[in-house]
C-alpha cells in the first residue's frame, strides 16, 4: 500500500522537521555538529554545575529524544537519520559541550548501533568523565545468547527521568549512573502493533500484516514482531504481554508500579486509555499497585498502529525522582496514581414495556432500522461524519422485538432511548420527534409540533438537507388528512410525502449540521436522517428508493 506524507521534499524531510520542532522547543538550540541542546544553564536546584545526562537515537521516535530536553531531564539529545542510530561525532561533541566539570552519564537504548557510536563517541571525548547506563527492556528480545540482548525500548524515557532528576538535584555522576541502571534492571517493556508504520520519507511500510492480523513483540523501529496472530480483545493483549512482564520483574502481591501505556505514533489516546485501564484492572487482581501512570505516545515508531507496555518495579526514591518536577515539555505535566479502575457507563433505565399487545406500526419501524445500521453509517460518511448510523444502532440497536404496548408507551420509551443512548444531534432531534409524538392527541399534532420544536432547536427549514426535509411534508399531509391514528392508509399517505421529501435530499447541499462543513460535496447523497422520518411510516430496510 502507498501512503503520503506532509513533507517538501524526502531529502529534507528530516531536516525540516527538526527545525520546525526546536523552533517549538521552550529550552532547545541546534547545534550543527548534529546535536540539539539547552539553552539553559546545566545547573542543580542549588544553582551549581550539574552532571549532564544526554542521549539519542534514530529519528522517528519523536516526542523521544529531544522532547524529554529540558531542566530535570536531558541536556542534549543526538538524533540519527529515520530509524538509524546518530553517528558518534554527533555524540562525542554533545557530551564535550554538556560537560560542567562533574561528568556526562550516557543514556544509550540496546541496539548495536547505538551502542558503537556512543562507545566510539566516549573514547574520542575522553577528557570527558562518563558513564553510560545501556536501557534493555523489551522481553520480546530476551533469551537470544548469540544476539545483542533485550532492545531498549519505552523504559528509555524512565531511565532519562530517574537520571535527570538525580543530576539535576545534585548526585554526582556515579549515583547519577547507579540510579538510571536501577531504573533500567527494573523495568521491562514489550509491544503489539496492529498496523505497520510508513516511512515517510519513502511511503513504504516497515512490515506486511494483513486485515485481521496482529504482530506480537515489534520494535520501535518498524522491525515486526515474535510473531503473528489473530486480533484479540483488548483484555486479552494486556493479559498476553502481563503474564511476559510480571514474572520477568519477579513482581507479586503487594509490589508497586510505574505503568508506561505508550503509543507507537498511530494509536489513539481512547485506545491507549482503554488498554490502560485494562492493565491497571489486571495488575491490581495480581495485588500489584500502579503508583504512577503514563499514558500516550512518548516513544514511537513514526505511526505504527501499535502499543508498547513498560512496568517499572519502583521503590521509595525512584517514585521520588520520577515525581521530581521538570520543564522536558513532552514529560506529562501530571502523572496518575494509584486509583481503582471503575465502569464509566451511563445508567439506563430503559423505559419500554415489556408486556401489551404487539405493536406492529413501530415494531416494523424498529425492524427496518436494525437491518440498516451499517447503510446509514455508510450515507453519512459519504456526505456527513458518518456516526449517524451508529447513533441509531446506539438507541435501537438492543431493542428485542416484537414491541408491545401502546402507541405512547412506546414512543416515550423510544425518546428516552434516543436521548439518553444516542447522543449527539441525532439523538437530540429524533428524541423530540418521538417525545412530541408521545405527549400529542393526534398524529398530526404531533408530527406538527415536533417539526417546530425541532426548527426552533436547530434553526433547520425544509431544504437545509436535514430530516426536515421528510418531516415537514409528513407533518404537512397529516394534517391535510386530519390523522388521528396511524392506520394503513393514513401512514402509506405519509410515508409517500416523507419519502419524496427524503429523495429530494439528493439534489440539495446541507446547510444544517456538520454536513453542512461539506456545501456542495454532501449533493448526490440522501440525507440519512430524512430517510429514517420516511421509515416511520413504511419503507423497506437498505433500500433508500
Amino acid at each position: 500500500m502507498n501512503h503520503s506524507a506532509f513533507r517538501n521534499s524526502q531529502d529534507t524531510f528530516l531536516s525540516d522537521a527538526l527545525a520546525g520542532l526546536i523552533a517549538n522547543h521552550p529550552d532547545a538550540r541546534w547545534h550543527d555538529v548534529g546535536f540539539i541542546g539547552r539553552t539553559t544553564p546545566l545547573r542543580t536546584a542549588d544553582g551549581d554545575p550539574a552532571v549532564a545526562v544526554i542521549s539519542g537515537g534514530g529519528s522517528g521516535h519523536e516526542p523521544m529524544h529531544a522532547g524529554f530536553v529540558g531542566q530535570g531531564m536531558l541536556a542534549a539529545a543526538c538524533p540519527g537519520l529515520l530509524f538509524t542510530s546518530p553517528n558518534a561525532v554527533q555524540v562525542s561533541e554533545a557530551t564535550q559541550w554538556a560537560d560542567q566539570g562533574r561528568g556526562v552519564v550516557h543514556v544509550v537504548k540496546n541496539y548495536t548501533g547505538d551502542v558503537m557510536n556512543f562507545t566510539v563517541a566516549r573514547n574520542a571525548a575522553e577528557a570527558v568523565d562518563t558513564r553510560t547506563v545501556l536501557v534493555a527492556d523489551d522481553i520480546a528480545t530476551d533469551g537470544n545468547e548469540d544476539g545483542p540482548g533485550r532492545r531498549g525500548t519505552g523504559a528509555t524515557i524512565l531511565v532519562e527521568k530517574v537520571a535527570g532528576a538525580a543530576a539535576y538535584r545534585g548526585d554526582d555522576v556515579d549515583t547519577v549512573a547507579e540510579l538510571g541502571k536501577r531504573a533500567t534492571e527494573n523495568s521491562r517493556s514489550m509491544s503489539v502493533a496492529l498496523g505497520a508504520g510508513f516511512m515517510p520519507t519513502t511511503g513504504r511500510e516497515t512490515f506486511d500484516l494483513e486485515a485481521g492480523q496482529m504482530e506480537v513483540g515489534v520494535g520501535i523501529h518498524g522491525e515486526p514482531g515474535t510473531h503473528t496472530e489473530q486480533v484479540d480483545s483488548a483484555s486479552a493483549i494486556v493479559n498476553q504481554v502481563l503474564e511476559k512482564i510480571v514474572p520477568a520483574l519477579e513482581l507479586g502481591q503487594g509490589d508497586e508500579v510505574v505503568c508506561l501505556v505508550n503509543g507507537l505514533g498511530g494509536t489513539t489516546p481512547l485506545e491507549l486509555s482503554l488498554l490502560f485501564g485494562e492493565a491497571s484492572a489486571q495488575l491490581a487482581q495480581r495485588g500489584i499497585t500502579v503508583a504512577r501512570s503514563l499514558v500516550g505516545s512518548y516513544v514511537t515508531a513514526v505511526n505504527m498502529h501499535g502499543a508498547s507496555f513498560t512496568l517499572l518495579k519502583a521503590d521509595a526514591e525512584l517514585l521520588e525522582l520520577i515525581d521530581a518536577p521538570t520543564s522536558a515539555p513532552a514529560w506529562p505535566h501530571t502523572l496518575g496514581g494509584a486509583k481503582a479502575v471503575e465502569p464509566a457507563t451511563i445508567t439506563f433505565q430503559d423505559e419500554l414495556p415489556s408486556e401489551g399487545e404487539e405493536n406492529q406500526w413501530l415494531t416494523a419501524f424498529v425492524e427496518r432500522l436494525q437491518a440498516s445500521f451499517e447503510s446509514l453509517t455508510e450515507l453519512d460518511r459519504k456526505a456527513g461524519d458518518g456516526d449517524f448510523g451508529q447513533n441509531m444502532e446506539a438507541a435501537f440497536g438492543g431493542i428485542e422485538l416484537p414491541l408491545r404496548g401502546t402507541d405512547t408507551e412506546i414512543l416515550t420509551g423510544l425518546a428516552k432511548r434516543l436521548l439518553v443512548l444516542a447522543g449527539g444531534t441525532s439523538g437530540a432531534v429524533f428524541g423530540t420527534l418521538f417525545t412530541e409524538l408521545a405527549r400529542a392527541e393526534s398524529l398530526a399534532d404531533g408530527l406538527n409540533d415536533a417539526a417546530d420544536l425541532i426548527h426552533e432547536l436547530g434553526g433547520a427549514k425544509r431544504g437545509d438537507r436535514t430530516m426536515l426535509d421528510a418531516l415537514i411534508p409528513a407533518a404537512e399531509k397529516a394534517r391535510e388528512l386530519g390523522a388521528k391514528d396511524p392506520d394503513a392508509e393514513t401512514l402509506q399517505a405519509l410515508f409517500a410525502a416523507a419519502h419524496a421529501g427524503a429523495l429530494d435530499t439528493e439534489d440539495l447541499a446541507a446547510k444544517k449540521g456538520r454536513a453542512s462543513y461539506l456545501g456542495d460535496r454532501s449533493k448526490g447523497v440522501i440525507d440519512p436522517g430524512a430517510l429514517v422520518v420516511s421509515w416511520l411510516f413504511g419503507g423497506g430496510p437498505l433500500s433508500t428508493r
